[in-house]
């Protein structure tokens, strides 16, 4: 990103930056004009140490390549991706000749990239993915892989501030209405709150489902910047035949994007959607106000299945959802928010604040309130509910460095459930809380230590006798993380963290949990080559009481499997850049289980590789 050229939406494209430092950047620029040296940024207000280490690898100082358009398809950088991934591990799933559950295709996972990107001013490419247990030029995926994907975009020329053809993903406001995009619910970043993002982005992922496949534009005229978007494609979908009047309708949407069994295939590309949207802004240096509106129309009317926390879900052959959203900058303050209503007129609202309260205290508060019959088919705002419906809710938290190098994030999150939720029969609700303190031993050390706490009510079992009742209570849940860091020489950075977990519910068993690991990572240097690996062991009850634990991975791809019972988990990372151009990665990770839990099924995340484990191979190539 060019620091001194870039306007506020490629700012908000590095995820880093909060709207304070946004604003402030801008408004810094239009004081004393360009950035002359990075050491420069210290100067900005709410631009701390820690961030600024942070945004230095991915800024420069240099000046945009603008060009004219027929020039903006040379010289950029050509790159081709290859993956391949394989449990290799026997699986008696892999039998296309057994019955309707059983895996149609091979074991191997493939991924096959090319793209074109000239400064990010001109993007376009092609994507193709196989999962494990697809096939492969034969049957049902008789033209290769079962999944492909193209986008063509182009961004920042004069008044077109961006054109998406082929597959782009969509975002509005606050995401009450529209989120396709990667978007982050609460996490220890206690003022990463607010969604950010350009309307159009193009499309580059494996998955199959959050994106739309048509064409898009944003132009701009002075301060209006006008969004319209089309698509038109095919979902995976479970349908249902009505017996009595031999109507065809759809019981629930598929996300995952598997075609392995002759179940999924079914299932696959059964329902036709069309969606056509719109999004104008008016933009001011320190605030803007935006209107926005996207409708669906389907081929087969949906009707989820009859339970009473589906009374609200979408249903028909129609959907629309309609929104306002504003921001504003005030001094030290920024105001955000959006305003939704749906089709059926169920209504939803957030508003949030971020606030430099001194150099050392940074705080956010988000209040909302959507209606148990607010519906959205894309909708991902910042809420406790996986989907921006039948919650009110108030988050508070802060960011407080009392010295350099320490850094404290504390927030407290309550929220009720006005309606019925899956596995919850009745209204609920629940709170938790996060205390993160960061301390920077220098520039070779870094120590966190974590403490989270949830009550959330839920559905609970009381056995009488023979019997057995049911009613909503609350759930018990505490988490407690420690981690060291530290980087020992110039090659060799190691990383030990410790994490227990509570778990219990009213009236119920209690359970706990552990997990520890051990990373190191090896790259000397000067050298094209670099190593890393983990060594971990997990204890925990049950599922209930489960770990999650990130993993390191090659390239582009990443895991935060979950792990419970008892056993070990390794991995190694290889990475070797065989010149300028070209790029190896190899993975190897296995788990060797010394107890599993009772009777639930194994996640094939943590646990499908206790034979000879997984592998990941991946070259990139570059010219």
């Amino acid at each position: 990103v060019q620091l001194n050229t870039a306007g506020e939406e490629e700012l908000k494209q590095l995820r880093i930056l909060n709207e304070l430092q946004v604003q402030s950047l801008l408004h810094y620029r239009r004081l004393f004009g360009p950035l002359v040296n990075m050491y420069e940024l210290q100067a900005i207000p709410y631009w701390d140490i820690s961030t600024i280490r942070r945004v230095l690898p991915y800024c420069t100082l240099s000046s945009a390549d603008i060009a004219p358009l027929k020039k903006m398809f040379k010289g950029g950088e050509h790159s081709i991706l290859f993956r391949f991934s394989q449990v290799l591990e026997k699986n008696s799933e892999y039998n296309s000749s057994a019955g309707n559950g059983m895996y149609r295709g091979s074991p191997q996972r493939l991924l096959l990239r090319y793209r074109y990107n000239r400064k990010n001013a001109v993007l376009y490419g092609i994507t193709a993915d196989k999962d494990a247990g697809e096939q492969f030029f034969k049957g049902a995926q008789r033209y290769g892989f079962d999944f492909y994907s193209f986008h063509f975009f182009i961004k920042n020329n004069t008044r077109l501030k961006a054109l998406a053809l082929g597959d782009f993903t969509v975002n509005m406001g606050q995401g009450l209405i529209q989120w396709q995009s990667l978007a982050f619910k609460k996490s220890a970043d206690a003022l990463a709150v607010k969604r950010q993002s350009p309307v159009l982005r193009p499309y580059t992922s494996a998955g199959e489902f959050y994106f739309y496949r048509g064409a898009g534009a944003t132009l701009q005229q002075g301060k209006i910047q006008i969004t319209t978007f089309v698509s038109f494609r095919k979902l995976n979908a479970n349908v249902i035949t009505d017996t009595l009047t031999n109507e065809e309708r759809v019981s629930s949407l598929l996300t995952s994007g598997y075609n392995r069994t002759n179940g999924e295939l079914a299932d696959r590309n059964k329902l036709s959607q069309q969606t056509a949207g719109a999004n104008i802004v008016f933009k001011q240096k320190r605030w803007h106000a935006g209107i926005n509106a996207v409708a669906h129309r389907f081929s087969l009317p949906i009707q989820k299945q009859e339970e009473p926390y589906n009374l609200f879900a979408i249903g028909g052959n129609s959907w629309y959802n309609l929104s306002a959203d504003y921001s504003a900058t005030i001094r030290n303050m920024h105001f955000f928010g959006e305003a939704a209503i749906d089709k059926r007129g169920g209504k939803a609202m957030i508003n949030g604040l971020q606030l430099s309260a001194d150099p050392r205290l940074d705080i956010a508060v988000i209040h909302r309130r959507l209606a148990e019959n607010y519906q959205a088919l894309y909708g991902n705002a910042f809420t406790e509910n996986t989907s921006p419906s039948n919650e009110n809710g108030l988050y508070i938290g802060a960011a407080f460095r009392p010295f350099p190098g320490w850094r404290a994030d504390i927030y407290y999150d309550i929220y009720r459930f006005p309606w019925l939720k899956y596995r919850t029969d009745a209204p609920s609700g629940g709170r938790d809380y996060l205390i993160q303190l960061t301390v920077a031993a220098g520039r070779k050390t870094e120590i966190y230590s974590r403490f989270r706490r949830e009550v959330k009510e839920a559905n609970l079992s009381v056995i009488n006798g023979s019997s057995s009742t049911s009613h909503v209570g609350p759930v018990y849940r505490t988490n407690w993380r420690t981690q060291v860091a530290a980087r020992i020489n110039a090659a060799l950075t190691l990383r030990c963290r410790t994490e227990l977990v509570w778990f219990r519910p009213a009236g119920g068993q209690a359970e706990t949990g552990f997990l520890s690991f051990f990373d190191a990572v090896y790259k000397p240097l000067l050298a094209s080559w670099a190593i890393s690996g983990r060594l971990q062991y997990y204890n925990t009850g049950s599922y209930d009481s489960r770990v999650y634990a990130y993993e390191n991975d090659v390239a582009y791809s990443y895991s935060i499997p979950a792990f419970y019972g008892e056993g070990y988990r390794f991995y190694l990372v290889f990475q070797k850049d065989a010149g300028k151009n070209l790029q190896f990665w190899v993975r190897w990770a296995a788990s060797i289980f010394q107890k599993r839990p009772g009777n639930e099924d194994v996640m094939s995340t943590s646990t499908a590789i206790n034979g000879g484990g997984e592998i990941r191979l991946q070259t990139r190539i570059s010219f």
